[in-house]
């Protein structure tokens, strides 16, 4: 899995697989998106306006969790 952040287009993706050639979006809201693999798994979440949306409840930071290691980080949004 990998979250990449532009922040010129303020655009954040969380990529959940390889990538393929081809996907099929889904465009749920007016700042998120689905991208489908062509085998119907989802390929990815596209934000839009994504320091709104990471924002809302962490301030000026993304907070990432690994639940599983009890580990914690935190990554400063730019504004």
């Amino acid at each position: 899995m990998q979250l990449s952040y532009d922040s010129k287009h303020n655009i954040a993706y969380l990529r959940f697989r390889d990538k393929v050639a081809e996907v099929d979006t889904i465009h749920v809201s007016d700042a998120l998106n689905i991208d489908l693999a062509p085998d119907g798994t989802i390929y990815g979440i596209e934000l839009l306006n994504a320091n709104e949306q990471l924002r809302e409840k962490d301030g000026d930071k993304l907070v990432v969790i690994n639940e599983v290691l009890g580990k914690r980080q935190e990554v400063k949004l730019s504004a």
